[in-house]
């Protein structure tokens, strides 16, 4: 993982479609926003816990940002940290990985070694 990487997290459902359509154009919300947004490793778990919390299971996008190229600017969101935001779309050629994320025996998300790690060292 680098600073060329970010991460979107999706139902399985939805991720589907993203990748059957070959782009993503962004949710509801982002559609609204003006732009998509995408999550750095160590924000990952911020996101999750502030946007993804009714969900059982979801899917984590690792997205290549030097295909997306001017497309991304690094904007002040959530606690004055710097986001990843795509103004356009993400073609599936940007898409790098896609891992589940599944909850444990507490309900608690169980986040890839790499995020875990990540999102520790940030705090």
């Amino acid at each position: 993982m680098t600073d060329m990487t970010a991460f979107r997290l999706a139902t399985p459902e939805r991720w589907a479609e993203v990748m059957t359509a070959g782009v993503f154009k962004g949710d509801p919300h982002d559609i609204a926003d003006g732009f998509i947004h995408l999550s750095a490793a160590a924000q990952v778990e911020g996101t999750l816990l502030k946007h993804y919390g009714e969900h059982p299971r979801l899917v984590l996008a690792e997205i290549d940002l030097a295909v997306l190229g001017d497309t991304v600017k690094w904007e002040v969101s959530r606690g004055g940290a710097l986001f990843p935001h795509v103004y356009g779309d993400i073609p599936a050629s940007a898409v790098r990985g896609v891992r589940h994320i599944l909850r444990d025996e507490n309900g608690d998300w169980v986040l890839p070694d790499e995020i875990a790690r990540a999102s520790k060292e940030s705090s």
